[in-house]
């Protein structure tokens, strides 16, 4: 069975603030291992005056440490803006204090518009080249020390932190493939190179002290409610969020409209309906439907669901019936094999 998880940006709804995304967070987060979503992960991102999880380990950091078994970890990290060993000691020092729960997702994106990576970094030249040394250097401080090994993440050494690859073109999935690693593709926001990405990953993939077969998770938008019509206005949030990003304006999570066309002109309306074709909307029965046909359609092994939803309430709801529709799915799979 396809396993679930869930991927928050912690987004800072209108007419609230950052503190009140974070503890929506934790909130959601509780919600989600009550109702037995595999992994909880956070993304990096930076100059977003909607998102609120910029300083991505230490929003880890608070969402571990309030809840108890659920998997916590990044969606995630942006490599390049920073050296592999301090991300050695950062979820090191996490899966010293969560031992067994902390996951690390790694991207060679900025996470940032190029000002912003500059004022992050300092100097943009060769970091995105070298992701793949960084990454087996990151990998490195995670494993038990070598009798010659001079520089150690402390704490990080031995405690084997899973690394994940992530990416939304066909490089993350060769670099996941020649690695061994799991891969985690963006489908949620860019579903162009989905179908090439994932026969690259399945069909390169070497195994590795970390898999012995490939392991792919992808991401889908899910915004879910009692009617079609009520999930469909609360993802306007989202569609006009991901609008305002592409026109250099990122703000705070706006409040759903009941006519999307009021706002977004024809071109835009169908570049978000293009980039956010990964999604399920609807009802308890479509949310069921859509996950069943996605599923089937990829293979996937994991899913990693994403829904930005102003109403704090309306998003936890949102995620209990993807939750109840995966449970269906579950048991009619079971009751086939039967």
């Amino acid at each position: 069975m396809t396993a679930l998880s869930i991927l928050d940006l912690s987004p800072i709804p209108e007419g609230h603030d950052a503190r009140h995304a974070l503890l929506n967070s934790l909130d959601l987060a509780r919600h989600a291992e009550r109702l037995g979503f595999q992994r909880y992960w956070v993304a990096e991102h930076h100059n977003m005056p909607g998102i609120a999880s910029a300083a991505t380990s230490v929003v880890i950091g608070h969402i571990a440490g309030g809840t108890k078994t659920i998997r916590v970890g990044a969606g995630g990290v942006m490599l390049p803006n920073h050296s592999p060993l301090v991300i050695a000691e950062q979820f090191g020092t996490l899966a010293s204090l969560y031992p067994g729960r902390i996951d690390l997702g790694v991207g060679r994106a900025p996470g940032s518009d190029q000002l912003t990576a500059r004022a992050l970094r300092r100097n943009l030249e060769g970091e995105i080249d070298a992701f793949p040394q960084d990454v087996m250097e990151l990998i490195g401080y995670f494993a038990p020390a070598s009798p010659n090994q001079r520089i150690f993440a402390v704490p990080g050494v031995g405690t084997g932190v899973p690394v994940w690859i992530l990416g939304s073109s066909t490089y993350g999935a060769q670099l996941a493939a020649a690695f061994g690693l799991p891969y985690a593709f963006a489908s949620h926001f860019a579903p162009d190179q989905m179908g090439e990405a994932i026969d690259i990953y399945r069909q390169r993939f070497r195994p590795s002290a970390s898999l012995d077969k490939p392991h792919l998770m992808l991401g889908i938008g899910a915004f879910a409610a009692e009617t079609d019509e009520e999930a469909r206005r609360l993802f306007t949030s989202q569609q006009q969020a991901f609008v305002n990003l592409r026109r250099g304006r990122p703000g705070p999570l706006p409040r759903p409209v009941d006519d999307l066309t009021q706002v977004l002109s024809p071109a835009e309306l169908a570049m978000v309906e293009h980039s956010l074709a990964c999604r399920v909307v609807g009802s308890p029965d479509t949310i069921r439907r859509g996950l069943e046909a996605f599923i089937r359609q990829t293979g996937a092994d994991e899913l990693m669901v994403t829904g930005a939803i102003h109403d704090h309430p309306a998003r936890l709801r949102s995620f209990e019936i993807v939750a109840e529709a995966h449970r269906a799915l579950g048991a009619a799979q079971s009751a086939a094999a039967d």
